[in-house]
């Protein structure tokens, strides 16, 4: 194992939280992370891996010229992607998870843009919770805010699941409306 790979193992397990107070997050508080900015660097590599070079996104010069954004924004899918870094850095994980896996979406909404260079960060709260002997479904209310912007770059209804080791009680169910 690897120095960074241990320092992300570390990471996640420090994190860890016994599912009777993960549990208690449901309806609560808000979750948010730290700022993270969106830079022509991160735009330009997410454009070669989705092999999306509309020149919105990759021409500062033509973006700044032929938009009316001002200059290059980020992929509406780059948004949406850093939700999991976002995540990471917000929310707990559940002591016993042995992984935990993108179940879906129910809503996804892009509001306004991304501008190259500016400062995202997310809100999560728990509003759905679904415990079965060996996962546990979390349904969460999304927001990725712009830092200085009135209106978020993108709302979502996000579904986790955390697989975690079998549990011998029985099966419960705990949710509420996505609305």
């Amino acid at each position: 194992m690897s120095d960074t790979e241990r320092a992300e193992a570390e990471a996640i397990r420090s994190k860890m939280i016994a599912l009777e107070e993960y549990r208690k997050l449901l309806n609560g508080s808000e979750l948010t992370s730290s700022w993270l900015v969106v830079d022509q660097s991160m735009i330009d590599t997410f454009a070669d891996a989705t092999r999306d070079h509309q020149f919105i996104h990759v021409d500062p010069t033509r973006a700044k010229a032929e938009t009316p954004f001002g200059g290059t924004i980020a992929h509406g899918f780059l948004t949406l992607s850093l939700l999991s870094t976002l995540a990471f850095d917000a929310m707990p994980g559940v002591e016993g998870t042995r992984m935990g896996v993108n179940y879906g979406f129910e809503r996804v909404r892009f509001l306004s843009p991304v501008k190259s260079g500016t400062r995202v960060r997310g809100k999560f709260r728990l509003n759905g919770l679904t415990e079965r002997a060996v996962s546990l479904q979390s349904a969460w209310a999304t927001v990725v805010e712009v830092e200085g912007a009135t209106k978020p770059a993108l709302e979502a209804h996000w579904i986790t699941l955390a697989l975690v080791g079998p549990r011998n009680a029985r099966p419960t169910l705990v949710t509420t409306s996505l609305g």
